[in-house]
């Protein structure tokens, strides 16, 4: 009798196939949750990143143009039209002039030759490597920002009289169209 009992108690505690495979489907379900959270967090965070670079570039163009009577303009910024230019690999070369006259780096160079309104972290500049020459600021996103001047001379090619810097956001989705791609940039006006 009494090896009945034991035999009976043990069987009674053991994990049943139905109980591991619920366990289990529970865990990968809240394994889910938290990762599609993440993904959104740091989406959220790169958004907010750009916001305050788009900021603080805005403000140092001010001093900029306060110095100079100017916002920094070449051809690369002027043909670089807001309005329909939505793919972010159409920016580099504007950016670049952006980024000589902000850090007062010449020729793609990391180092100040003349007045510098802006000091780029390293994050924000392409290549990452800092023994090559910059060719692009980069957006939290990876993709170079977009800078254009061609609203003072052609206001059908931009939103801002002054200058308009942006972000795409992210990729570009399937479809992309400008009104649909502008609402989820992150800019300047």
């Amino acid at each position: 009798m009494l090896h009945w009992r034991q035999e009976c108690r043990h069987s009674g505690s053991a994990f049943t196939l139905i109980e591991l495979l619920i366990v289990i489907s529970i865990i990968i379900v809240l394994a889910g949750l938290i990762l599609g959270t993440s993904g959104y967090v740091q989406k959220k965070g790169q958004r907010s990143r750009a916001e305050a670079e788009i900021a603080a570039m805005s403000a140092a163009l001010e001093s900029y143009k306060a110095d100079n009577g100017i916002y920094p303009q070449e051809p690369a910024t002027d043909n670089l039209n807001a309005q329909t230019d939505i793919n972010p690999n159409d920016y580099p070369a504007a950016s670049l002039v952006l980024y000589h006259a902000l850090s007062g780096a010449t020729s793609g160079s990391r180092t100040p030759t003349e007045k510098s309104y802006f000091a780029f972290k390293p994050n924000m500049l392409s290549p990452r490597d800092v023994n090559e020459p910059v060719a692009a600021i980069r957006d939290p996103f990876g993709n170079s920002y977009g800078y254009s001047t061609a609203n003072q001379a052609y206001p059908e090619k931009g939103f801002n009289p002054t200058f308009d810097l942006w972000s795409t956001g992210g990729d570009l989705e399937l479809g992309d169209t400008p009104p649909r791609a502008h609402q989820r940039w992150i800019k300047n006006w």
